[in-house]
């Protein structure tokens, strides 16, 4: 199987905001190229793997998408006020640097005479350091995204970085692509756009790939941390998570099935996933045409959604090795 930490910490520092995924896609259509027979990009930007084959057709997703702000003006000061791209939580981003596409960097700093409980997006800025609107106007103008600017680094058997909501789950599909036994399925390997503004790229890919099965791959949170407010039976570095359900989907129990039958028989340890709040491409996928047979592989994460996401890397491993037999053996 590929390096998962190497494959990760390349996808992670790419710029690829939803709707801006151009850089995303490139790198990812020469890492899948060496494990498919055709590699394309549709009208929505997302890429499409197909490893051609005579049986049952699968899908397996993992949107290459990431959350960040849009420059919607520039006062007088120079300081950009932003919108969110995708969900964004104000306590996470205060401080913060972010990197827009041309290279410019920032810091998001905040209105300091709002009391801090107080504050709403409209009170926080990026401030690349320049004195007057007219000066800002030189790097960056309104509709310009930004994502988050931390480094991925590694300790031990963990992974820490940014964007690992997905770029972890495109990793763990290309370990799954790179460890495929033969199989006679016809395997459609799906790194899905804009998934983090509505699931959007999912739900053209389904419609056109028409699978008979289909295994998302996301991240998911973690109940492992002191006083969470949303309890989960699950925990980072305890195998790869099997959705039963979320806000957008109830899983198919023939694909939930097939992913226990082959974590049983690789000796994976699989923790089952019910994530109160938030969805993923499952759940478009699902309701896809006349329906499909649909599930979903998650690694635990923790601080998901911020600059300093945590998670696994053997959980990582692991969910490449439970959708790669899955996928060949069990459907």
């Amino acid at each position: 199987m590929i390096d998962l930490f190497d494959t990760c910490s390349r996808l992670a520092q790419i710029y690829g905001p939803s709707g801006r995924e151009q850089e995303v896609r490139a790198a990812l259509t020469e890492l899948a190229q060496p494990y498919v027979d055709e590699i394309y990009s549709d009208a929505m930007g997302n890429l499409i793997a197909h490893k051609k084959g005579s049986g049952k057709r699968v899908m397996v997703a993992a949107h290459m998408d990431s959350i960040g702000v849009v420059a919607t003006y520039i006062d007088e000061l120079g300081m950009i006020r932003f919108s969110s791209v995708g969900g964004l939580m104000l306590g996470d981003i205060v401080g913060i640097r972010v990197r827009f596409a041309n290279g410019t960097r920032g810091v998001i700093g905040y209105e300091e005479k709002t009391p801090f409980q107080k504050l709403g997006m409209e009170h926080l800025f990026v401030d690349i350091g320049a004195t007057s609107r007219e000066q800002a106007e030189q790097l960056v103008r309104p509709g310009d995204f930004a994502v988050f600017d931390a480094p991925t680094f590694r300790q031990g058997d963990v992974i820490c970085s940014p964007y690992l909501d997905n770029r972890l789950g495109c990793a763990v599909v290309l370990g799954a692509m790179s460890a495929l036994e033969q199989t006679e399925n016809d395997l459609y390997f799906v790194f899905t756009a804009q998934e983090e503004v509505g699931l959007r790229g999912a739900t053209t890919a389904a419609f056109a790939v028409a699978p008979d099965y289909a295994i998302a791959v996301d991240v998911t949170d973690t109940g492992d941390l002191p006083e969470r407010a949303q309890p989960m039976a699950v925990t980072m570095g305890k195998g790869p998570a099997v959705k039963i359900m979320d806000r957008s989907v109830i899983c198919d129990e023939a694909v939930k099935n097939a992913l226990y039958a082959a974590g049983n028989t690789l000796n994976i340890p699989v923790q089952r996933e019910i994530m109160v709040l938030g969805g993923t491409d499952t759940g478009v996928i699902q309701r896809s045409r006349g329906g499909v047979q649909s599930g979903a592989v998650s690694v635990p994460t923790r601080y998901v959604h911020t600059p300093n996401e945590m998670a696994s890397l053997t959980d990582a491993e692991q969910a490449a090795q439970l959708i790669s037999y899955a996928i060949a053996r069990e459907f």
